[in-house]
């Protein structure tokens, strides 16, 4: 059952890998094409964190879970702690490929494990064994990870690991939990879910639109913040 629990997720996370081989390969694109191409990937990240947020039905819940999740997430250092993971890496296999390895885990990381289909296609993956939306994201993510390793790096493809254990976390404690939680109340969650995850996809736009520098994956706590609050306010 898991193993059908994690197909989704399985592809998913071997596309990033694929994807960003190829892109390795594609290096020698002109400087300017690159800066081009990451300005418009940055233009649609901002555009769809927009979209995802406005799906919010009570947007003062997201705006108390973003403070309370990034006062946890600035306290935690979990921005510091993943370069930290990443210049380990950057370490252990050194610059041979080019690229800060550091940047494209953390960039590449937070591009493909936060958002909407991640959330909802993992949902489905647990819930009702339904892979299609993880299937999308993957072909999504694959042409993404070409471009993010062409400008980025070899650093993209350690991405994979976390995308894996988030996405596929999700799945399985969905599957598990789905028996004890109304329909209505899973489609508030994945909503609420969504728009937060909406916001955090607009401040990763505007780091890679180079507007302001944000400690991003500080933010990432608000994600569990929001779902403690909407669990406590459907059975409270």
């Amino acid at each position: 059952m898991k193993n059908m629990v994690l197909t989704g997720t399985v592809v998913n996370a071997l596309t990033i890998v694929f994807g960003t081989l190829i892109g390795l390969l594609l290096r020698k694109i002109p400087d300017e094409m690159k800066q081009t191409i990451m300005v418009a990937i940055g233009l649609a990240v901002v555009v769809l964190g927009i979209d995802m947020a406005l799906q919010s039905s009570d947007f003062f819940l997201v705006i108390v879970s973003l403070v309370i999740g990034t006062v946890i997430g600035e306290w935690l250092k979990i921005e510091k702690r993943l370069h930290q993971i990443g210049s380990l890496l950057e370490r252990k296999v050194g610059k041979k490929q080019g690229g800060d390895i550091a940047t494209g885990f953390v960039s590449a990381t937070l591009i493909f494990a936060v958002g909407a289909m991640a959330i909802v296609g993992a949902l489905d993956s647990g819930l009702r064994l339904d892979h299609s939306v993880l299937l999308t994201k993957s072909m999504i993510d694959g042409f993404t990870s070409i471009v993010l390793a062409s400008t980025l790096g070899l650093g993209v493809i350690f991405s994979a690991v976390p995308v894996f254990l988030y996405q596929g976390g999700i799945a399985i404690f969905a599957n598990v939990i789905h028996q004890y939680l109304s329909s209505n109340l899973l489609e508030v969650l994945i909503s609420e879910l969504t728009a937060t995850g909406g916001v955090i996809i607009f401040a990763i736009g505007i780091n890679m639109l180079k507007i302001k520098e944000i400690r991003v994956a500080n933010f990432l706590p608000s994600l569990v913040v929001i779902t403690i609050i909407i669990i406590f306010k459907q059975y409270v």
